[in-house]
């Protein structure tokens, strides 16, 4: 199920990216606002909503709705560890190292030529 989950939100992420990208800008009308009379198309009313727009639309709440829901099931799995925490001890422990045997210090005497 969470995998399934996954895959329908990446899809709906590239997807969502696509549509977006596919609009065109709000502010393209701009420039016709100080040269000619359609300065309403700035501030005024949009129109009806584009396919664009509405599948946007449903494309954020689909995304929106499994962000919360991946959320969710990630939060509430359990997590899985290779550390045992069941408060037993190893007992099997190494050997300890022996200790060096100290070294005969050489002779510090010059060498001879």
């Amino acid at each position: 199920m969470y995998l399934a989950l996954a895959i329908v939100h990446l899809t709906m992420c590239f997807l969502l990216i696509l549509i977006v990208l596919l609009q065109t800008g709000k502010g393209a009308q701009m420039g016709s606002a100080f040269g000619s009379g359609a300065s309403q198309t700035i501030f005024g009313t949009r129109g009806a909503s584009t396919l664009l727009s509405k599948l946007t639309t449903v494309a954020a709440i689909v995304f929106m709705l499994t962000s919360l829901s991946l959320a969710i099931m990630s939060s509430q799995r359990s997590a899985s560890s290779i550390i045992k925490e069941d408060g037993s001890k190893d007992t099997t422990r190494m050997p300890a190292r022996p200790s060096p045997e100290k070294a005969p210090i050489p002779s510090s005497s010059p060498a001879q030529k």
